[in-house]
Order: C-alpha cells, then sequence, then structure tokens
C-alpha cells in the first residue's frame, strides 16, 4: 500500500502533485554577492549596510524571462523572499520605507514576479524572514549583526519585540490581501534554544506566533503553512529540512507527514559570485529523484544577481532539469515512494492514487547505475503489463521467474522479473524504465 501522510488544514492536493518548485532569494545582498547573512557575518551596522540600499538598482530584471525558465525546467510553483533577514522588503509596505520602491529601481519587484509567474501557470508562495536586523524594535539577539557590540543592552533600550510582532503581522495581512490568491507562505526561522554571549534566541512568544497564525488562517484558511514558528499548537501543512537529502518518508511523532527539502544549487541562498560548489547535473538530477521516492517535494533555489539576472551557473543547472524532465516529467508530476522495493542503484516512483486511477498504476525505475543488458527487479512477477523506456518510449522486454515456459528458474529469484536493456545507455543523465502495472 502506498503511504498516505498526516491530513492537513491547507491544500496540499496540488503540492504533492506537482513536486518541484522554485525558490527565489533575492535582496540587498545579491550586490556584496557573498552569502545572504553578510551583514550577520561581517558584524555589518545598518549604516555600512545602507551602501547596498543607495546602490539597488536592478536593470537587467526580467521576471517574465524568469518565470519562463523556471517552467522550462519543469517548476510547478515558486517561493520568493519577500524579506529576507536583512528586512529589505521587495514590495510597497505601507508599513517601512526600506522598500524597493524607495531605491534606485523605484518599482515594486514582487508584484512583478506574481504576474509573470502566475502568467507561466506557476503557483506563487512567499518567504517571509521573522528575522529582521534593520527593524528599530528587533531586540539584538546572538544571531544578529550587533551581537558583538561593546554594549548590546544600551542598544536594545526601548526596542521592544510586542511593536514588532504587531508589525510582522500587518505586513503578512499586506502580503495575504494585496497579491491575489497566494499558495504558500514560508516563514522563517525560530531558534528560542540558541544563546549567545547570554542572548537568547527567539521563538513563539516573540513572533507572537498564536496571533500570527490566527491571522494567517483567517485570510487564507487554505493556504499551505510550513513548520518555523515554534509553535507546537498548531499542525503545520509541510515539514521543510534544509539542505539535507532525506532517505525515507519524513516523519512526525512516528507519522508521515507533508514534507519538502529546499536546496541550492551551490552552498549559498542569496548570489554568491565566488561561491564554487556548485552540484554536477547528476547531483542536481538524483536530489529530485530522490526526494520524490520518498515522497517529498523539491524546492530548488536561484539567487538572482544585483542586476535582477540568472547568472550562467544558475542557467546552466536549470537547464539540466529542462532537458531531462521534457522526456521523464511523467516519473515526477503525481508520483510518490513506491510500495515496492528497488534493487541496488535504482529508485523507484510510483503513480499516486489519483494519477493511478485516471491512467492505471505505473511504476518508475530510475537507473543510477547503467547495468550491462540485465536488470533484475524483485517481487514484481505477475505484477506487469508492460515496459519502456521513458525518454523514447520504446519497448524494454522481460521474464518473470516461474512464468516463462522453458526458462530456468534457478537464473533468477522467485517473484522476480529480468528486464533486458539496450547494451548502449540512453543519452540521458539518468534513464527511467516505465513499468505498466497490472491492475
Amino acid at each position: 500500500m502506498l503511504i498516505q501522510p498526516e491530513p492537513t488544514i491547507g491544500d496540499t492536493s496540488w503540492f504533492v502533485n506537482d513536486r518541484f518548485g522554485m525558490f527565489i532569494h533575492w535582496g540587498l545582498y545579491a550586490l556584496p554577492a557573498r552569502h545572504e547573512w553578510v551583514k550577520n557575518m561581517e558584524r555589518m551596522t545598518d549604516e555600512r549596510y545602507q551602501r547596498y540600499f543607495e546602490h539597488f538598482n536592478p536593470d537587467l530584471f526580467d521576471p517574465k524571462g524568469w518565470a519562463r525558465v523556471a517552467r522550462q525546467a519543469g517548476m510547478k510553483y515558486l517561493v520568493i523572499t519577500s524579506k529576507h533577514h536583512e528586512g529589505f522588503c521587495l514590495w510597497d509596505s505601507q508599513y517601512t520605507d526600506y522598500k524597493a520602491t524607495n531605491t534606485p529601481y523605484g518599482k515594486d519587484l514582487l508584484q512583478q514576479v506574481v504576474e509573470a509567474y502566475r502568467a507561466e501557470g506557476l503557483r506563487v508562495g512567499f518567504y517571509y524572514s521573522l528575522i529582521d536586523w534593520h527593524h528599530p524594535h528587533f531586540t539584538i539577539d546572538g544571531v544578529h549583526p550587533l551581537r558583538d557590540h561593546p554594549d548590546v543592552a544600551a542598544l536594545n533600550q526601548g526596542r521592544d519585540m510586542k511593536v514588532y510582532a504587531q508589525y510582522v503581522r500587518d505586513q503578512v495581512r499586506e502580503l495575504l490581501t494585496r497579491f491575489g490568491q497566494i499558495d504558500i507562505l514560508w516563514l522563517d526561522f525560530s531558534y528560542p534554544n540558541h544563546e549567545y554571549r547570554g542572548l537568547k534566541g527567539k521563538g513563539r512568544k516573540d513572533w507572537e506566533s498564536e496571533k500570527l497564525y490566527a491571522l494567517i488562517r483567517e485570510l487564507a484558511p487554505r493556504i499551505i503553512l510550513n513548520n518555523r514558528m515554534d509553535f507546537d499548537d498548531y499542525p503545520p501543512d509541510i515539514h521543510t529540512p534544509e539542505q539535507y537529502q532525506p532517505t525515507e518518508w519524513v516523519k512526525v511523532n512516528g507519522k508521515p507527514v507533508v514534507w519538502e527539502t529546499c536546496q541550492t544549487f551551490s552552498g549559498s541562498w542569496g548570489y554568491h559570485r565566488d561561491e564554487a560548489t556548485w552540484k554536477s547535473p547528476e547531483q542536481l538530477i538524483r536530489m529530485l529523484i530522490n526526494t520524490v521516492s520518498c515522497g517529498g517535494n523539491l524546492l530548488m533555489n536561484v539567487g538572482p544577481t544585483g542586476r535582477g539576472a540568472f547568472d550562467d551557473r544558475a542557467l546552466q543547472a536549470l537547464g539540466v532539469y529542462a532537458d531531462w524532465m521534457k522526456l521523464h516529467s511523467r516519473s515526477i508530476y503525481g508520483c510518490t515512494q513506491s510500495e515496492f522495493t528497488p534493487p541496488t542503484d535504482v529508485r523507484y516512483t510510483q503513480t499516486n492514487a489519483e494519477r493511478s486511477q485516471k491512467e492505471g498504476k505505473r511504476l518508475y525505475a530510475h537507473l543510477y547505475a547503467y547495468p550491462f543488458r540485465h536488470l533484475v527487479l524483485p517481487g514484481l512477477a505477475g505484477k506487469i503489463e508492460y515496459i519502456q523506456l521513458l525518454n523514447d518510449a520504446s519497448e524494454i522486454q522481460f521474464k518473470e521467474a516461474g512464468m516463462e515456459p522453458n526458462w530456468d528458474e534457478n537464473k533468477l529469484p522467485a517473484g522476480a522479473v529480468q528486464v533486458e536493456l539496450p547494451v548502449v545507455k540512453p543519452n540521458v543523465i539518468v534513464p527511467v524504465l516505465e513499468i505498466f502495472l497490472k491492475s
């Protein structure tokens, strides 16, 4: 039987079918181009960081181009940083002057992105940082850029987290009422157990998470909400392992949940000019397959440059997905963890209940190590109707233990199927067998 995750309040029905989304981290940190936490890591004051605000003018910003590339890569939804930890807002918020409309660029960036991605048929979600290193009422803590200031206590005098919590609610209200239906709200993040030089971290009390949650559900009852509010009293719709590849279905209290892993092409979320650990084409494709084979979604990140473009390395990585998904998206969309156990160097995905009802049950075998001619699939004898290579729909012949006349059963384990592969591997990064199962 296929695993069924715990029910969610938000509408995850489309989410578990689409499986693949684009994350975008974009803000002032694209100008220093050395990590989105540059203000934190270099202990910058607001005055030092202000130079990036004053020079932010993304003249090559092309949201229609971004959206087109995302769709071509096979991505079905977007999550973009409306505000990251630096506090800079991509939209024309009435609650702050620290926003795109006050930079040399002078226009609302978020509205343009929303319109462009919707026009390409993608759903839209907003990332919103619960942290804000620019807001005057956000108290200095152990992850704040000014954590090593010689007189943090004096700097914190007059700061009131209740004022800041109201600011968060006001901005979330804007995000959920100005841009039409928003499908995902990706809040980030809580750290109540963090402590640095006596400065305690922040969590549900600081964000007033109960009030924030009530507001979100009032404005958008079916929106998908993640699990980073440090709030045990509400069931999040999705759990979000970050920069980590689960090897089995994610469970909470022993029960499977809807989950999504967020990953980067390289080691940074924001644009990082000199970062060199970019993932290979094989890693990129396998991350997507591995995720869906464990019942999850992949949210893959792009960090646009300070001029508002996807750089060549990001475009090449997105092209890897485009080329593979053009031929193999059937093994991703509407698929989940299989009820069958794959052999070594193979990853299975299987059509979920909804798709199986429409198209019949299909099993997809992703071949990580291409064998010479023969591949043995355990436990499938008597269950297969037809097999083909997914990239070109060419038939793949097979024999079944105990099912073939004049077949030496000693060559094949009981219940197994032997697949006859072409000697030459198909010219794709990961070949896929599409196995039509008997009803």
